[in-house]
């Protein structure tokens, strides 16, 4: 790779990426969703010694005999799992640490003692040879196409392939796993097959890929489209995309000459820097969209509250009306209600000039007078049928004056009929 251009080789290697990052990405968000994204990194690791017993019975590194050894492998970690959790009472925490790590311990050792007599190198199955993929080549349809790719691209059609044709049973059982069972839904068949088909993903991506960049694949691009999107076709869909930027971006700057480090570990930086900016940012569960949504609804609420007071000023038939300064006052000082103040001035409903008297106009004694008069009949409504004492009223209705809708409001009106509030009040009219 020259800086930023990408040549025939370059491609290669990162459609082999793409083809793993979103079959493993795919797989991820069922395992997102049933909270057990630990589970997948659990089987990735576990099933280091299915693979080196494969080689050691079979004497090849072929596919099948790996593959049946992987699954065999993953299926006895979600079993084992399982059932130090369901019978041995031990937290699913505290089992799948111990069973993974012991399972993972048990594969590096044997490659470890077996190292010089099978084709098995710890820092390939951690790290990945995804760089050389294309030098292992083998010919289909009359071209030349790395072997890497021919692999993972086949998982990622199966992965496909089976979620499109259990869709529906997969859904279910990622949602609640007993009303699939009411469905006539083998929650536990479906639960095994998911960790066979997230034990094949990780066996076909660990010589050209890693370890690392799988288990990265299956927790990251999950758990940032579901920051993004409450619905799993789109967080499907969302996933893909957070995969194939992964592996595309990660490798341009892996191969950056400034750069020139681990693709497979770049790949998974990026898929967790893109996670980062969905924690941040992400419309409605990102840290920032919370805090702007806490602020809007602090000032909406402050300038409601002042839209109250001087409605309430006002009906008191007071001399001298309120100004900036004792509004703040009394609204224990601070920038919100300095804020909620110009907000209102913005919008129309009050009319001061700098240090001079609040004044609500047409548009803002409307709007006050609705929240008066919800605000009175939920203390009405407190009154009657709970039977709290009058000064046990005031609290609640103020705060459940913000959030009730005009509908509830003409409900309450419609049950109470009542024309003053438990203080001797009246309550304003509909507008």
């Amino acid at each position: 790779m020259n800086n930023w251009s990408i040549g025939p080789i370059d491609a290669w290697i990162i459609a082999t990426a793409i083809c793993c990052n979103v079959a493993c990405g795919l797989l991820g968000c069922f395992l997102v969703l049933r909270r057990m994204s630990l589970l997948g990194d659990a089987v990735s690791h576990a099933i280091l010694p299915g693979l080196v017993i494969a080689f050691m019975l079979s004497n090849s590194r072929a596919m099948g005999p790996m593959l049946i050894g992987a699954m065999l492998v993953g299926l006895f970690t979600a079993f084992m799992i399982e059932a130090l959790q369901r019978w041995g009472k031990v937290p699913e925490d505290a089992s799948m640490g111990v069973v993974f790590t012991s399972l993972f311990a048990l594969g590096v050792v044997l490659i470890t003692r077996y190292a010089a007599n099978v084709d098995l190198d710890p820092g390939c199955v951690l790290y990945g040879l995804i760089e050389f993929v294309p030098l292992d080549r083998i010919s289909l349809l009359g071209h030349e196409i790395p072997r890497a790719t021919v692999t993972l691209g086949f998982v990622l059609v199966v992965v496909v392939f089976l979620i499109a044709a259990f869709y529906k049973e997969l859904t279910i059982v990622s949602f609640d796993p007993y009303l699939a069972t009411t469905m006539g839904i083998n929650a536990a068949l479906v639960h095994y097959a998911l960790m066979a088909a997230v034990a094949a993903a990780t066996v076909a991506a660990f010589e050209a890929v890693g370890s690392i960049l799988v288990v990265a694949m299956l927790i990251a691009p999950g758990a940032t489209a579901h920051l993004l999107t409450d619905r799993l076709s789109r967080m499907l869909w969302i996933a893909a995309g957070v995969a194939v930027v992964s592996a595309v971006v990660g490798y341009m700057l892996a191969a950056h000459p400034r750069l020139n480090t681990s693709v497979a570990g770049m790949m998974s930086v990026v898929a967790g820097a893109q996670f980062a900016l969905a924690v941040f940012f992400a419309p409605r569960h990102g840290y920032v969209s919370k805090l702007l949504h806490q602020v809007a609804l602090s000032l909406r609420i402050a300038a409601e509250d002042i839209l109250g007071m001087l409605y309430r000023w006002e009906e008191a038939r007071r001399d001298a009306p309120l100004t900036r300064d004792q509004i703040v006052a009394a609204m224990a000082g601070g920038l919100t209600p300095r804020l909620a103040l110009l907000r209102l001035l913005r919008g129309g409903h009050i009319e001061s000039a700098v240090g001079a008297a609040v004044r609500l106009t047409e548009s803002g004694r409307a709007r006050a007078g609705s929240l008066v008069r919800t605000h009175r009949l939920w203390e009405s409504y407190l009154a009657q049928h709970l039977g709290l004492p009058l000064d046990h009223v005031h609290e609640p209705a103020q705060r459940m004056e913000h959030f009730v809708t005009p509908r509830i409001t003409e409900q309450l009106d419609a049950q109470l009929g009542a024309a003053q509030d438990p203080h001797g009040k009246e309550i304003p009219p509909a507008p």
